[in-house]
């Protein structure tokens, strides 16, 4: 999966209409670029390579009255909306990828309902505690890794992420059925990830990208 995918969807979607540097400032904004593969090269690279696929339909705006070339505005097509929902549930069940994808699914996944959101995390929770009987089945972390020398650190590393990863993941799925956040279909102001125009983002990195130009 596809962290830098699900991120740009998201971004754009989120906007309703969006060029490159609105989305890769919102993905600034949420620190993107420190724990994915979100910088600026990838960024405009994922929004051509989505829009050829059909999944961002591309509009090409007037030039701006100062000169320069035009700016390319980009709007999620029905099929992007689909594969946005399937990599935010895959990226909330699935416990053997990276932590990238992970972070990116946290960051929409108040676009679910809540039970939906709640079933998706009992599921990643219920994956973890398997793996983690797997994994018990040849190693035995009571034991110490010194029962299989210096290789045994390996199993007891995985051991522990597994546990930290399933408690945390509990305890998010508590914060969720006590009522945090507002989630899709739900009365509330949600909160906004995205920011307004003008708005100063505290994250930027200042890179200059060819495309910042537009």
């Amino acid at each position: 999966m596809s962290a830098i995918r699900l991120l740009v969807l998201g971004a754009v979607r989120g906007h309703g209409r969006a060029h490159g540097y609105q989305v890769r400032n919102d993905l600034e904004y949420w620190g993107a670029h420190e724990w994915s593969n979100a910088k600026p090269g990838s960024i405009y690279h994922a929004l051509k390579q989505l829009a050829k696929q059909g999944l961002l339909h591309a509009h090409e705006m007037a030039p701006s009255a100062v000169g320069g070339p035009p700016r390319v505005e980009y709007e999620i097509t029905e099929d992007g909306t689909e594969e946005f929902f399937k990599l935010l549930r895959e990226s909330l069940t699935s416990f053997d990828q990276k932590t990238d994808m992970l972070s990116a699914g946290l960051g929409f996944i108040v676009e679910l309902e809540r039970a939906e959101a709640v079933a998706l995390l009992k599921e990643r929770v219920s994956g973890l505690e398997g793996w983690r009987r797997g994994v018990t089945e040849h190693y035995t972390p009571e034991s110490g890794p010194q029962s299989l020398g210096h290789i045994g650190e390996i199993m007891h590393m995985w051991i522990h992420t597994a546990d930290a990863g399933a408690e945390w993941t509990q305890g998010l799925i508590e914060r969720i059925e006590g009522g945090d956040y507002t989630f899709a279909g739900e009365e509330g102001e949600p909160f906004v990830g995205v920011l307004v125009d003008g708005q100063v983002n505290p994250w930027a990195t200042g890179e200059k990208h060819p495309e910042d130009q537009r």
